[in-house]
């Protein structure tokens, strides 16, 4: 792979997008990270795009199209369901992850509230995750 890997985060909340950039720059400074406001936008995207991100970390409460939804359809197309999904989202519910997880996510943090430990997270979940 030629270029630096990109990870897309789609969040409805500018503070918590901009908390995670700002994290992932500083815990992975050649990553590229870009985002997406809501899963209908992210979906649009993702269809239309010629190179995909390596990560796409997703919350779950966002208007238009929630994460359940978003997560659903990028599983249902198969040239997207290569790409792992991370929950990442303020809920705490053992059926939201339950749900997550069946399908497909491959790990679901709920956002954590201090940056060191957004840092931590995101950190530990791209060491888990190649080519981070």
């Amino acid at each position: 792979m030629n270029h630096n890997p990109t990870l897309l985060i789609i969040d409805d909340d500018p503070d918590d997008v901009e908390l995670f950039m700002e994290a992932v720059s500083l815990v992975a400074p050649s990553v590229k990270c870009i985002s997406m406001q809501d899963g209908k936008e992210a979906l649009e995207f993702l269809i239309q795009a010629t190179s995909l991100p390596n990560l796409i970390f997703l919350d779950l409460n966002m208007p238009r199209l929630n994460g359940f939804q978003c997560l659903k359809e990028i599983k249902r197309i198969s040239r997207l369901s290569i790409i792992p999904v991370v929950i990442y989202s303020t809920s705490k519910q053992e059926e939201d992850e339950t749900e997550s997880r069946k399908l497909g996510a491959i790990e679901f943090i709920t956002k954590p509230t201090h940056f060191e430990d957004i840092c931590r997270a995101i950190k530990k979940t791209l060491r888990a995750n190649k080519p981070f």
